[in-house]
C-alpha cells in the first residue's frame, strides 16, 4: 500500500489505519499494511486455533487469515462479510479479518497514550496504545503479540543464538537501554540480551521514557561510560524510534551513543529513514541473534 507517511524522518508522526471489529474502533500503523481486500473464502487448517480461519492464496502467495472478531470477542454483523487487512509480520503473511475500514488518520505519536492497566479480558495485554481522534477513542493493538499467541514461533527467532553461547558466562557491564512498547516483546528482548551476558539493562515502554532517561546524561563526560548502546523499536506511543534516534544523534554529547533499531517494520524504505536520522544499524524482528551479535561487536 503506497502512502506519503513521514516524508521527513523523525517527525514523530504516523498514519493510522482506522478500522472496526464489531462496533469497536481499532487502529494499525499503515506502515504495516500491504493491502486491503474484500473478504473471500478460505481453506480451513486442521487443528488450528479457532481464531485462525484458514488460508487463501492471492497471486500465488499463501496468506493465513486471523479473525479479529474471535480474538477480541466481537461479532461480525449479519450480512457483512467484512474486509481483510493484509500485513507481513516477522516473515509471516497475515490477513486480519475485520468488519470495516474507516480510513487513514495522520497523528503524532505524542497523541497516543499507554493503555490503562485495567482492561477487559478480551483486550488485556494486546493493546499498545490509545489514540484520541475527533472525540473517538481508537485502540492500537499489539499485532505481534496476537500472532505470537497463535503461533509461538512467530515471536522472536532464537536460531543462531548458539553462536553467542560463549559469551553467556561473560559479564558485560555496559549499560544497554531498550525501548519497546510491547510488554511481551520487551521482556523477550531483555531476556535474550541478559542471556548473552549483559546484566546492566534499562528498559522502557516507549521512546519518550527512554529519551527522558538518556537525555539526563547529556552533560556528562564520557557519556558511553553511562550508556553504551540503545536498542529501540520504531513504532511506540509518545515517541517513536526514529524521533528518539534523531534526538540522540542531534545532541553533541549523546550522538556518540550507538543506536540500533529493532523492528518488524524494517524494509528498504524504513532503512533509508533510519539512516537519515542517524541509526548505527537496523535489524528486522524476529532475528534476535543478529542483534545480539552486533551488540557484542559494538561494545567489546
Amino acid at each position: 500500500m503506497e502512502t506519503n507517511i513521514l516524508l521527513e524522518s523523525g517527525t514523530n508522526e504516523l498514519e493510522l489505519l482506522e478500522f472496526f471489529v464489531g462496533d469497536e474502533d481499532y487502529g494499525i500503523n499503515i506502515a504495516k499494511v500491504e493491502e486491503i481486500m474484500t473478504y473471500r473464502e478460505v481453506t480451513p487448517m486442521p487443528a488450528a486455533p479457532d481464531e485462525i480461519e484458514g488460508l487463501f492464496m492471492p497471486r500465488d502467495k499463501i496468506i493465513t487469515v486471523v479473525d479479529l472478531h474471535k480474538v477480541l470477542g466481537k461479532k461480525l454483523p449479519e450480512g457483512n462479510e467484512g474486509l481483510l487487512i493484509l500485513c507481513e509480520f516477522n516473515g509471516l503473511d497475515i490477513a486480519f479479518h475485520v468488519t470495516s475500514v474507516k480510513g487513514i488518520q495522520r497523528i503524532s505519536w505524542s497523541s497516543i497514550e499507554k493503555p490503562p492497566t485495567v482492561a477487559n479480558n478480551s483486550q488485556a495485554g494486546i493493546a499498545t496504545g490509545i489514540a484520541k481522534i475527533e472525540g473517538r477513542i481508537i485502540v492500537i493493538l499489539d499485532f505481534e503479540k496476537i500472532i505470537s499467541d497463535l503461533n509461538c514461533s512467530a515471536s522472536l527467532d532464537m536460531s543462531g543464538m548458539d553462536h553467542v553461547e560463549s559469551t553467556r558466562d561473560t559479564r558485560f557491564d555496559t549499560k544497554i537501554v531498550i525501548a519497546e512498547d510491547s510488554p511481551f516483546l520487551n521482556q523477550l528482548v531483555v531476556n535474550a540480551i541478559t542471556d548473552a551476558g549483559f546484566h546492566n539493562i534499562a528498559s522502557f515502554s516507549n521512546g519518550l521514557e527512554a529519551w527522558n532517561y538518556i537525555s539526563s546524561f547529556s552533560g556528562r563526560d564520557n557519556v558511553r561510560d553511562y550508556i553504551g548502546l540503545v536498542v529501540s523499536d520504531i513504532e511506540m506511543p509518545q515517541m517513536d524510534g526514529h524521533r528518539l534516534t534523531k534526538l540522540i544523534k542531534s545532541d553533541e554529547n549523546l550522538k556518540q551513543i550507538p543506536v540500533f533499531l529493532f523492528s518488524s517494520l524494517i524494509d528498504e524504505t524504513m532503512k533509508r529513514k533510519g539512516l537519515s536520522v542517524g541509526a548505527d544499524d537496523q535489524f528486522s524482528k524476529p532475528q534476535i541473534a543478529n542483534l545480539i551479535q552486533a551488540i557484542i561487536r559494538k561494545v567489546s
